[in-house]
């Protein structure tokens, strides 16, 4: 990882991050077999564009702020093997996918976070990591509802 040393660099970085899992989600919505999966994605992509414009604001007028709060983490994707995307895969593979990535990013902005250089910077990755967790948690309970409960 390379030193980021700037709220801009830090922004930058993010901003990126977000973009990617716009990708993501919206190659994971164009391979969905049903249009309900592919809503789920589509859903998931708008919220990443969101993210991307509010972090592209907070660039713009300099200004950060998000309540901390705690959120649960039930821990299904520690227990399940990961997949990789494929055409036709199933809802269950996507969710797995989807968990997965949420967690890496979520651990990429907490590994952040302690090695930021301010207290600005650790709070802007905290508060990226939180956005992250909450994303794992609603794919977690899909899976748990949609999957677990089904078999």
């Amino acid at each position: 990882m390379n030193k980021i040393e700037t709220v801009n660099e830090i922004l930058d970085f993010a901003i990126i991050e977000e973009q990617m899992a716009v990708d993501f989600y919206s190659e994971l919505a164009d391979v969905a077999k049903t249009d309900d999966m592919r809503q789920v994605f589509i859903k998931f992509a708008e919220e990443e564009i969101k993210h991307k414009q509010r972090l592209l604001k907070i660039k713009e007028e300099g200004f950060y702020t998000l309540e901390k709060e705690q959120i649960t983490d039930l821990k299904i994707s520690d227990y399940i093997v990961n997949v990789k995307p494929t055409p036709g895969m199933t809802y269950e593979d996507a969710l797995i996918l989807a968990m997965k990535k949420e967690k890496a990013a979520f651990k990429l902005y907490l590994a952040l976070s302690d090695r930021a250089p301010n207290a600005q910077l650790k709070d802007i990755f905290l508060g990226l990591a939180q956005e992250e967790s909450k994303h794992k948690l609603r794919f977690e309970i899909e899976y748990d509802e949609y999957v677990l409960r089904e078999n």
